[in-house]
């Protein structure tokens, strides 16, 4: 709404039908009116909206998996597909009444979706190629998305879209007797490099509720896909792969391009002209998968991207990426001083040091996170 009177407001002003003073007292008293019920009132009631939902699944689930085993093949599909009509008709019947429920139901019934096809591939036997099923899924959110146009059907279609990819590159791989790091270092990479591009998602604080989402799925996923990213780097070689017999280098080059490109797409339609910093990430991203590092390279390049992080926040005004920068720059020199200082010292020499290390680099990381956090809201007025 507010978006929508601000061009109003700048409209009338052009026309010269008020003053800047009345426009601004407008604004402040529509704003104080939207935010005053939703204050009180919007926490309370997402997180009833968030538990009840998943009360609901919870207690369908279970009602299905204490009568599944007395049901014939014919009528558990058939109670597979009234669950998932269920959710998405009390999605349909609350749209004007109770906004918010009705989204929690829909996304319910698409999770319901889920769990359905691969049901339906176990009282079908259909096996044979499991990725399938997650593709199903990835469509089925997409056909709601499309419908829709709310942040659950695209968080979700976020997620399953780069997750039938990555099962597909694993079942290749299965199919080639491939199995453990060997073919997950470029899968890690693609995920990290994707959720990279979903934390650079956000924009301002005016964001549509897709972009919050997706800046929360990747400043979540960023650290988690961050470390092991870092310690296969450390550990794996990336030529053992190309030497076996069923794998050519041509697969391998094709599968970490297709994964790279993928977060570039995204990050174009999300950011437009502003990619060009997505693919100065990329740059940083790409050793990883390319070259064996040592321990010490490693920690080197986890701080040179942490520092690159905090940089690109500072630049594009975005507070959670400087504060994810810094997070994992301490989590980058606490690592190193445990795995490679500690033991050097001695027991106690070593506890002394790391409790040091706590307190002073906690509070000179904090005393810079604020100064930047002030640096930012200054060039943010």
């Amino acid at each position: 709404m507010l978006p929508l009177l601000n061009n109003h407001l700048q409209r009338w002003l052009e026309a010269g039908l008020m003053d800047a003073e009345t426009a601004e007292r407008i604004r402040s008293f529509e704003s104080e009116q939207a935010l005053a019920p939703s204050v009180r009132l919007r926490w309370p009631i997402l997180l009833a909206l968030a538990l009840g939902t998943l009360m609901v699944g919870a207690g369908t689930l279970l009602f299905v998996a204490a009568h599944w085993d007395g049901l014939s093949p014919a009528s558990r599909f058939a109670l597979v597909l009234a669950q998932v009509a269920l959710f998405h008709l009390g999605g349909a019947w609350f749209t004007l009444r109770m906004p918010r429920l009705a989204m929690a139901l829909h996304g319910l019934g698409t999770l319901a979706l889920g769990a359905g096809i691969f049901l339906a591939g176990q009282i079908f036997n259909l096996q044979e190629h499991w990725p399938g099923g997650i593709l199903l899924w990835a469509l089925g959110a997409a056909f709601a998305w499309a419908l829709l146009r709310d942040w659950i059907q695209g968080s979700l279609l976020a997620l399953l879209a780069p997750a039938w990819l990555i099962s597909e590159w694993v079942a290749w791989l299965e199919a080639r007797n491939v199995h453990g790091e060997d073919g997950a270092r470029i899968a890690i990479l693609a995920c990290f490099a994707l959720a990279l591009t979903y934390l650079t998602a956000r924009r301002g604080e005016d964001d549509p509720p897709l972009r919050k989402a997706l800046g929360w799925i990747g400043g979540l996923a960023l650290l988690p896909l961050g470390i092991p990213s870092l310690a296969l780097a450390a550990e794996s070689d990336p030529t053992r792969l190309i030497g076996r017999e069923s794998v050519h280098w041509i697969h391998l080059a094709l599968a970490l391009l297709m994964g790279q490109l993928l977060s570039i797409i995204v990050a174009w339609r999300l950011r437009g002209a502003a990619v060009r910093w997505n693919l100065l990430a990329l740059v940083w991203v790409l050793p990883l998968a390319l070259i064996q590092f040592s321990e010490w390279t490693a920690y080197a390049w986890s701080a040179l991207g942490c520092l690159g992080l905090v940089a690109w926040g500072l630049r594009e005004g975005r507070r959670e990426r400087l504060n994810l920068g810094i997070a994992g720059f301490a989590l980058t020199v606490f690592v190193f001083y445990f795995a490679e200082v500690m033991g050097k010292l001695g027991r106690s020499l070593g506890l002394l040091g790391l409790g040091l290390l706590f307190l002073l680099g906690g509070w000179q990381l904090e005393r810079l996170r604020r100064r930047l956090s002030t640096r930012l809201a200054g060039g943010a007025r």
